[in-house]
């Protein structure tokens, strides 16, 4: 059977206002992220689903919150799909991050998937736990609809995962807060339905993942 997924990335968030990695720290929604997290909500809400599982952080729960009052139904935190963990990166800026670990979170250019910040994942080693978290849910879930709200990097592994990207590759990734994203699993294989998608969202600029 097929399980189908529709995958939300959590609404804007002060620190991606102010450019800074949040990895598995925590930065509260913006105005306009609840915004988009009301906007998600709605847009979700029109369609069947049967659960609603959330990355455990509180940027994540906090839009899977605003899903969930459309139907009264508990969210299911569930820590396998936080963001990846830049370890002591955590709270800098990008461009901090890039001169003191080179490579290690690159939009441009071939990257080593093994180089990590001291205490975080690698990136191989993020990957594999995306992948093995959403083949879990397909599995424990199967033949259902699940509505699944994480993070932009949680999104672009599943891009590269789903398209054959190797790790390695720069390829620029569209993702958006709050943006409505569709995938299907049908072991042993996956497709996306719908990616990128922020017709419930008036004049994004969608961050760009790689």
């Amino acid at each position: 059977m097929t399980t189908r997924f529709i995958v939300v990335r959590h609404g804007e968030t002060e620190w991606n206002v102010a450019g800074r990695v949040q990895g598995q720290l925590d930065s509260a929604l913006t105005p306009s992220g609840r915004a988009q997290a009301v906007a998600i909500a709605r847009r979700v809400a029109t369609e069947p689903f049967d659960l609603i599982v959330s990355s455990d952080l509180g940027r994540a729960m906090d839009t899977a919150r605003c899903i969930a009052a459309h139907r009264a139904i508990p969210v299911i935190p569930d820590a396998r799909i936080r963001e990846r963990h830049f370890g002591v990166g955590q709270g800098h800026t990008y461009e901090e991050l890039d001169l003191k670990w080179p490579n290690v979170f690159t939009r441009g250019g071939r990257t080593d998937p093994d180089i990590v910040v001291p205490d975080g994942e690698t990136r191989r080693q993020f990957q594999e736990r995306v992948c093995g978290a959403f083949e879990a849910l397909a599995r424990e879930h199967d033949g259902r609809r699940i509505v699944v709200v994480c993070h932009g990097g949680v999104l672009a592994a599943l891009y590269r995962i789903i398209n054959g990207i190797a790790l390695v590759e720069p390829h620029r990734i569209p993702i958006a807060n709050a943006s409505y994203n569709a995938i299907a699993f049908e072991a042993p294989a996956w497709a996306i339905e719908a990616w990128g998608d922020t017709a419930h969202l008036p004049d994004v600029v969608p961050f760009v993942e790689s």
